[in-house]
Parts: structure tokens; sequence; C-alpha cells
């Protein structure tokens, strides 16, 4: 897997959405999908539509431990 070389600039308690998380760490929807559901990353999900989101402080770990 290839993601970005630097950490990614994240706000720890913001909301990213799936096409801002794939950018922030390179990865296609499809890996990203994988990884929420092999349990490596963790997802909520929004009151008024379900979709997913993924939580700055998710990503930064994530990131790290694949780093």
């Amino acid at each position: 897997m290839i993601m970005v070389a630097a950490e990614p600039k994240v706000d720890p308690s913001s909301r990213y959405s799936i096409k801002q998380t794939c950018e922030l760490l390179g990865v296609h929807r499809n890996t990203l999908r994988a990884y929420t559901k092999g349990h490596f990353i963790k997802c909520g999900f929004w009151k008024r539509n379900y979709r997913p989101y993924y939580l700055g402080s998710e990503i930064t770990k994530f990131w790290r431990m694949r780093a």
C-alpha cells in the first residue's frame, strides 16, 4: 500500500468524509473501506444520513500505525 509520506494535518476532533480521508491518506476509497471493515480504522456515522465519517484523531492514529 502506498500512503502519503507526511503525516496528515488534521484537527483531531473534526469529522472528515470518505473523500477527504482518502485524499489525506493517499488511498483509494475501496482500500479505505477494506481497512474499515478490517477494524484498522474506525468510523462514525452521521445521524441525518447515516454516511460514515472519520475523526481526525483516527486518521492520525491509522497513519502512524501504517507508516
